[in-house]
């Protein structure tokens, strides 16, 4: 898995990207399910929502929120074939490729599992910050 610090940090510049965050009830269901459940179900979110020349509903087929993959394509500008065509110069018309969807799927991975370190940090944090005020 590669750790896409140069893409992240210009999705981070992104004021619409920026905004996306895994929130608490996301981090526990990655924690109960694992995250190779959740990249399964993300891989079928892909396949059967972005990977066909023309999906249906294209522009519109990705909810918000319901699924830590679903914040995830968002965040990752992986969420349409026109984001995908923007930020990742995969041309629209096209199926994707297996190797386009193996791509798509390490972005959202490495998304999600700095999401989940970033948590983890704060956790760690606070209690530290506990421990001194203790």
């Amino acid at each position: 898995m590669n750790d896409y610090t140069d893409l992240f940090a210009a999705l981070n510049r992104s004021k619409f990207r920026r905004r996306f965050s895994l929130g608490e009830q996301e981090r526990q269901y990655i924690q109960e399910k694992g995250m190779e459940t959740v990249l399964s179900h993300a891989r079928d979110f892909i396949n059967l929502r972005l990977a066909p020349a023309k999906p249906d509903n294209d522009g519109r087929q990705t909810p918000m929120k319901g699924h830590p993959g679903f914040i995830a394509q968002h965040a990752t500008a992986t969420c349409c074939r026109s984001c995908l065509s923007k930020w990742y110069g995969i041309a629209k018309g096209r199926k994707l490729d297996e190797k386009q969807i193996e791509i798509i799927i390490d972005v959202i991975s490495a998304w999600l599992n700095r999401q989940m370190e970033a948590a983890d940090s704060e956790l760690t944090a606070e209690a530290q910050l506990f421990d001194q005020v203790a």
